[in-house]
């Protein structure tokens, strides 16, 4: 599948630092409802100091699975059990 984010690549996103620093793979990808923003998250408990905010591109060159949910709407979020797992896809809840 050939799919696109719409967004402009220069885009700002947000991640942690242990998937930029390869510790972790994205096993989360959030669409934020309120602003359309994007979150790709892996299973750390992250302080906000953890969060960092990168370019749509640079995500997309870490991890161009991401691209897989390129489409996903606003309220959405995906899911993983690891990198090799297929996307799960369903509206966000709040706990």
């Amino acid at each position: 599948m050939n799919k696109k984010f719409s967004d402009n690549l220069n885009t700002a996103v947000f991640t942690t630092k242990y998937i930029l620093e390869k510790s972790s793979p994205v096993l989360y990808v959030f669409h934020h409802d309120d602003d359309g923003a994007w979150s790709f998250l892996g299973c750390e408990d992250c302080q906000d100091s953890d969060y960092k905010v990168i370019s749509l591109e640079e995500m997309i060159n870490i991890d161009n699975s991401i691209l897989d949910v390129a489409d996903m709407p606003y309220g959405y979020c995906a899911k993983r059990v690891d990198k090799n797992s297929s996307w799960i896809i369903k509206p966000f809840e709040d706990k």
